[in-house]
């Protein structure tokens, strides 16, 4: 996610230990850890729901900050949820926030054929990856799953780097791999999506 520089104190994410525990208490839909983890996680929930709705049409119905509000009640609804922290909890809301945008394209291809073509880019949330290509969300979505039955990992680390915004080093705690593994993850993953998008 790159140097954000030194933000204040109140700003600055919880320890792990702490996000944790306020999870815990999400999951259980505790009303008060709810709005402290909201208030803690805003900046970064806004911001991957910017990078959503970058390739979307002025006027969109949709907009970050309902996005947001649309990830969070599908969050709560989730039960059972074993939350490992910060970066989990990021991960899953930049997944669930591709899932709505990928739901209301789909309706509106519905509605009203080939119109509002929603166009994603895949750059990285560190700048490593120089990619101004756009594509298609309902496309890149299609190849994200079909890649997601070749290799779970692989789809994972796209939808945390380049959805989620998530770090290469948070990715790799977040799956349980070195930070290498990562970045080779990464680059097959995304010639592979590339080639499919190319068909």
């Amino acid at each position: 996610m790159g140097d954000r520089g030194s933000p204040a104190e109140e700003d600055r994410p919880p320890a792990s230990g702490e996000t944790r525990q306020l999870l815990i208490r999400f999951q259980a839909r505790d009303d008060e850890a709810t709005a402290e983890l909201l208030r803690r996680l805003s900046r970064e929930l806004h911001a991957i729901a910017v990078q959503h709705m970058r390739g979307e049409l002025v006027g969109h119905t949709l907009q970050p900050t309902a996005l947001v509000n649309e990830a969070y009640i599908r969050l709560v609804g989730l039960d059972k949820m074993d939350w490992l922290g910060r970066a989990h909890f990021l991960g899953m809301a930049a997944r669930t926030m591709r899932r709505i945008l990928v739901d209301h394209a789909r309706k509106k291809k519905a509605k009203k054929r080939g119109s509002g073509v929603t166009l994603l880019s895949l750059q990285d949330s560190d700048g490593c990856i120089d990619q101004s290509d756009d594509y298609d969300l309902l496309s890149l979505d299609e190849a994200l799953e079909r890649l997601g039955q070749a290799s779970e990992r692989q789809a994972r680390i796209i939808d945390l780097r380049f959805f989620g915004g998530l770090s290469i080093r948070e990715t790799a705690e977040l799956l349980n791999v070195s930070p290498e593994t990562v970045k080779k993850d990464a680059r097959f993953a995304l010639a592979w999506l590339r080639s499919r998008l190319a068909q």
